[in-house]
């Protein structure tokens, strides 16, 4: 055992157990559909391997990537039995790799669609087609996908669309996104199909079909933004204080002195900051919390320390741990008070952090 594990100033828990919760919340969400996890850029900053793994154990069978290194990464985790999707679909060059690694790629284009074809993959594996329905990102528009011919189309057993409002449900691009999506898939050979992320899976079974893609609900975000008393909290950040001071009135607190104190207050430091995912705009407005209580942050957030008032808090001691983001600082909460979302805040958080999974890995 290191030294830092011993006593680590900055710390990273994630909690498998409550990831699997989440699974199956959603899973029940989803009715009789496929539960196909996105554990895209790094399990969502938590980690692909571990959560892949624990999520295999719970029942997911399929899983989604964004880049082909990540899916060749997953597969030597997962070994040959699951399908791994890679929505970068075939960049050129990459058809052999894909097919080595037993990938399936979500062609986005004619000229992935025609690369594929022409690959010795054909003959091994299916792939699934991007069809673009309204977001204006990857696939194919609705009118080239009904044009292509059977044989063009003879190694596609998934199509696949991608809300780009399912977070409002209200908005009436959903609607119109899911009926075009209806009208073109019906206007192809038979195979399954895919709409759904985490939001859209509660929007009801027209949007669940055969397969949905959660991604941000697994790892503890909300459907909507907000948090949500279903899911449960996955990524717990906690710092050590490294010191305690008091600030006498007038004197301000870290760079730009965007802070001044109007009273006698005692202000913890801790060891976290940007270079950890604590994102600058966190401060004014954001919170940490000891002891059961919110901390305000104090000034600005810098690499690598943030200050926070802990007067009257006799829990504030050097060596104490503050929790920065978990049960207690939600990760939509943090991501709002930030000016982003819950899908950035994860992703950023840094590899300084002692990680630590509680929890079976399956």
């Amino acid at each position: 055992m290191s030294p830092s594990s011993l006593n680590p100033t900055l710390s990273l828990t994630v909690d498998l157990d409550a990831l699997a919760h989440n699974y199956r919340v959603l899973r029940d969400a989803a009715g009789g559909a496929e539960v196909a996890p996105v554990v895209k850029a790094d399990g969502y900053g938590l980690g692909a391997s571990a959560c892949a793994r624990r999520l295999w154990a719970e029942g997911a069978k399929s899983f989604y990537v964004a880049r082909l290194t990540e899916g060749e990464a997953l597969r030597a985790d997962l070994g040959p039995d699951s399908v791994i999707y890679v929505l970068d679909g075939v960049t050129p060059g990459a058809a052999s790799r894909l097919a080595a690694a037993g990938l399936t790629p979500v062609l986005s284009s004619l000229a992935q669609l025609d690369e594929w074809r022409a690959s010795a993959a054909t003959s091994r594996l299916k792939a699934a087609l991007h069809i673009d329905t309204g977001m204006n990102r990857l696939g194919l528009r609705p009118e080239e996908a009904r044009a292509l011919s059977a044989d063009r189309l003879a190694d596609i057993d998934l199509l696949l669309t991608h809300l780009a409002c399912a977070d409002a449900p209200a908005h009436p691009l959903n609607e119109a996104q899911r009926s075009l999506f209806a009208e073109t898939c019906t206007a192809l050979p038979k195979a399954r199909a895919t709409l759904a992320n985490t939001a859209a899976v509660f929007l009801g079974s027209t949007y669940t079909l055969d397969q949905v893609r959660p991604g941000i609900g697994l790892y503890g975000g909300g459907p909507l933004g907000v948090p949500d008393a279903r899911l449960k909290a996955v990524a717990t950040l906690e710092a050590a204080i490294l010191q305690v001071r008091t600030v006498p009135p007038g004197e301000s607190i870290g760079y730009g002195a965007d802070f001044v104190a109007t009273h006698p207050m005692q202000v913890a430091i801790l060891a976290a900051g940007y270079a950890d995912g604590v994102l600058r705009s966190f401060s004014p407005g954001g919170y940490a919390c000891l002891a059961g209580e919110r901390r305000p942050l104090l000034g600005r957030v810098s690499m690598d320390l943030i200050a926070i008032d802990v007067t009257g808090c006799d829990a504030a001691v050097p060596g104490a741990m503050v929790e920065l983001l978990g049960a207690n600082v939600a990760v939509d909460d943090a991501a709002a008070l930030a000016g982003t979302s819950a899908y950035e805040l994860l992703t950023r958080l840094g590899s300084r952090a002692e990680r630590r999974y509680v929890g079976a890995l399956g």
